[in-house]
C-alpha cells in the first residue's frame, strides 16, 4: 500500500464515518433520554432511502400506508390511556385526534404528490417527513407504557421492534434493492483523490446536523428539557417536564437523523430492506466507544469505525464486518476494568 491508496481509503473511511457519526449520535441521544438501546435505528436509514426510491418511480411508497396504520394504533392507545386515567370522553378523543392528525396529514400530502414526480429535493423532503413521523409513533406503541422498565427489558423490546420493522420493510418494499440518484454530480480531483459532490454533501449535512444538535441542547428550552430528563428523569418530571413528551421528541429526532442518513447513503450504495441493520450497528459501535454517553466521543468513534472499515476492506474484504464489530470487545473489556459498577435500581 502506497500513500495514494492510503489517502483514498482514508477519504472513503471518513465519508462512511460521517454517516456512522449521525447514527451514533442518535443512539447516544435515545439512550441518554429514554434508556433505550435503540437497535432499529438502522431501519430508519433503510426506510428513508427506500421511500425516496419509490417516490422516484412515481408510486406511493409503502411507508405511507404503514404510517397510517401505526398512527391509528397509536391514537387508539392514547385515547384508551386518557380514558383510563381521567374517564373523560372529550379529552380522550382530543388526545386521539392530536396523535392521529399530523401523520395523516404527512401521509396524505405524500400520497398526493407521489404521481407528479416532483424534483428530487421535494421528494427528499417528503421522504424525510414520512420517516420522521414514525419516531413518536414507534415510541408511543412500543416503549411509552414501559418507560419504567429496566434497560434489559427495553433492549428486548428493541429487538422485537427491529424484527417487526425489517419484516414490514420486506412486505412494503420487496427484496429488490434500490440506488438513488446523487444530489450533486460534481467531481473534483486532487492527484489520486476523487471527491464527489455527494461526499461533499455528506460532510456538509453531517457537520450541520451536529452543530444544530449542539445548539438545540445548549440554547433551546426543549433541548434543555431533554438534557434534564437525561440527567434525572424523576427530577425532570417533578419540574413539570413530561417524560412521555421527551421520549416522543427524542424518537422523532432519531428518526429524522436516520431518514437523512438514508438519503445521504442511498446514492453511494444499493439499499435493501434489511441494509439498515448493519449500518445501524456500526453507528452503535461508535456509540459504545463513547460509552453511550458522550456526543463528541460518538463522533470520534464513528470516524474511527469508518476508517477501520475502509482499510479492512482493502486488506481483508471478506472479513471487514468481523473486524469492525470486533472493535466492541476490547472496548467493553477496557470499560469494564476501568469503569465503576452500580446496581440497577
Amino acid at each position: 500500500m502506497d500513500a495514494s491508496i492510503a489517502s483514498i481509503l482514508l477519504l472513503d473511511g471518513l465519508t462512511s464515518g460521517a454517516i456512522y457519526a449521525l447514527l451514533g449520535l442518535a443512539t447516544v441521544l435515545v439512550f441518554a433520554v429514554t434508556r433505550v438501546i435503540f437497535i432499529p435505528q438502522g431501519e430508519f436509514v433503510a426506510y428513508g432511502a427506500l421511500t425516496l426510491a419509490i417516490l422516484q418511480t412515481g408510486k406511493v411508497p409503502g411507508t405511507v400506508w404503514l404510517l397510517i396504520i401505526l398512527a391509528v394504533v397509536a391514537a387508539l392507545m392514547e385515547g384508551a390511556t386518557q380514558w383510563q386515567h381521567q374517564q373523560n370522553a372529550a379529552r380522550a378523543l382530543k388526545a386521539s385526534v392530536k396523535t392521529l392528525m399530523p401523520p395523516l396529514l404527512i401521509a396524505g400530502v405524500t400520497a398526493w404528490a407521489a404521481p407528479y414526480n416532483f424534483p428530487l429535493a421535494i421528494q427528499a423532503v417528503l421522504a424525510t417527513a414520512v420517516v420522521t413521523a414514525f419516531g413518536p409513533l414507534v415510541y408511543r406503541v412500543a416503549y411509552q407504557s414501559l418507560e419504567a422498565a429496566t434497560p434489559l427489558v427495553l433492549l428486548i423490546v428493541s429487538v422485537g421492534v427491529h424484527f417487526a420493522m425489517t419484516g414490514l420493510g420486506l412486505l412494503f418494499f420487496g427484496a429488490e434493492g434500490f440506488r438513488n440518484p446523487a444530489f450533486w454530480d460534481l467531481r473534483l480531483s486532487w492527484g489520486p483523490l476523487a471527491l464527489s459532490g455527494q461526499a461533499i454533501i455528506i460532510f456538509a449535512v453531517s457537520f450541520a446536523l451536529i452543530v444544530l444538535l449542539w445548539l438545540f441542547f445548549e440554547r433551546s428550552l426543549y433541548g434543555k428539557a431533554l438534557r434534564a430528563t437525561a440527567i434525572n428523569r424523576l427530577g425532570a418530571r417533578l419540574m413539570g417536564i413530561s417524560s412521555n413528551a421527551a421520549g416522543q421528541l427524542t424518537f422523532a429526532m432519531a428518526a429524522l437523523i436516520g431518514a437523512l442518513s438514508g438519503l445521504l447513503i442511498g446514492p453511494t450504495t444499493t439499499v435493501f430492506y434489511d441494509s439498515g441493520f448493519l449500518i445501524g450497528l456500526k453507528g452503535f459501535v461508535a456509540a459504545v466507544i463513547a460509552g453511550l454517553s458522550s456526543y463528541p466521543g460518538a463522533l470520534l468513534g464513528a470516524l474511527f469505525v469508518g476508517t477501520v472499515e475502509a482499510f479492512a476492506s482493502f486488506w481483508a474484504s471478506a472479513f471487514k464486518e468481523v473486524v469492525v464489530f470486533s472493535l466492541v470487545l476490547p472496548i467493553l473489556v477496557w470499560r469494564s476494568v476501568t469503569g465503576g459498577h452500580s446496581e440497577e435500581h
